[in-house]
């Protein structure tokens, strides 16, 4: 039976299902804008679909939010910056020809947050969960690669770039968490959008800065392109606002290694879309995924 606690599985999935709709909309969005055009659309046009959760969840919930304490905003800044951050370091690698192996490294970032939660906010997590959490990412790594990819592993600054990308992407679900369960006298669902809308405030401030005053023809482009930019920025914001109520219920390490079902959506789309056929080193990524993330569900 679901109850309150176990929320967090639908969340995560929905969530997962919401990212690779978003990415595939921004994908298309790239060549137009440039990468960090396109990166601000999830923020920029997020932005007031936040507005108006935060609307409904108050006029439903009838919770009052005052001015949250003094500890939530280095959680919430740290969230918002580890995420930025994280995507720029995610670009700079791949820009170095070493996709694969930064893809592979970046989905460490499950066990990063494991480490990261237990130090920052006392997350517990048994030994079948860290287990899970292990055997879910190796199934994730040998799925991203492809023949003939282990021999960049021997490249030191990819290897770098890539684990402290991943670091940096799971701080910033830690901080996410962190400033989420510091929100008081509310529900877990009032807290989550409210931390969401501030967060997605913080980064739209910061990309739009950036781009007033490195590319401020792309800002224009972006308002330009304002319809196709409208739905991918309530995608954004629709995967964020249930990726924010799972951080709620559990620890963000639990969601990250969820999360990793969004390889399992992507392969579903390449064999059935596409036709691309799955090699069997493939096949044995996805078991590893399948049964990793069904221990953690079952611990």
């Amino acid at each position: 039976m679901l109850t309150v606690a176990s929320l967090w599985i639908p969340f995560t999935v929905v969530a997962a299902l919401g990212q690779v709709a978003r990415n595939a909309m921004q994908r298309s969005l790239t060549k137009p804008l440039g990468t960090w055009g396109a990166t601000n659309i999830r923020f920029l046009f997020g932005f007031p679909f936040s507005l108006l959760f935060l609307a409904v969840v108050l006029i439903v919930s009838g919770d009052h939010i005052g001015m949250p304490p003094s500890v939530f905003w280095p959680w919430l800044l740290l969230g918002a910056l580890s995420q930025i951050v994280a995507t720029g370091l995610m670009l700079l690698a791949m820009n170095d020809r070493s996709f694969v192996v930064t893809t592979a490294y970046l989905k460490t970032e499950a066990i990063q947050t494991a480490i990261f939660g237990f130090v920052f906010l006392g997350d517990h997590l048994t030994w079948l969960k860290v287990l899970a959490i292990v055997i879910a990412t190796v199934g994730v790594v040998i799925t991203a690669l492809r023949p003939g990819g282990e021999k960049s592993f021997a490249e030191l600054k990819p290897t770098i770039t890539g684990l402290v990308a991943a670091a940096a992407f799971a701080l910033s679900a830690v901080g996410f968490r962190g400033a989420i369960i510091t929100v008081p006298d509310v529900s877990f669902v009032t807290a989550s959008s409210f931390t969401l809308l501030l967060g997605l405030f913080v980064q739209t401030l910061i990309l739009t800065i950036y781009l007033l005053w490195r590319a401020p023809k792309v800002l224009q482009s972006i308002l330009g392109l304002w319809k196709p930019s409208l739905l991918a920025g309530f995608m954004g914001a629709f995967a964020s606002q249930f990726w924010f109520l799972a951080f709620a219920l559990t620890a963000a390490a639990n969601v990250r290694t969820l999360a990793l079902i969004e390889v399992l959506f992507a392969q579903a789309v390449a064999y059935y879309s596409f036709k691309q056929p799955i090699a069997p080193r493939e096949i044995f990524g996805i078991v590893l995924i399948v049964v990793g993330v069904a221990v953690l569900v079952g611990a």
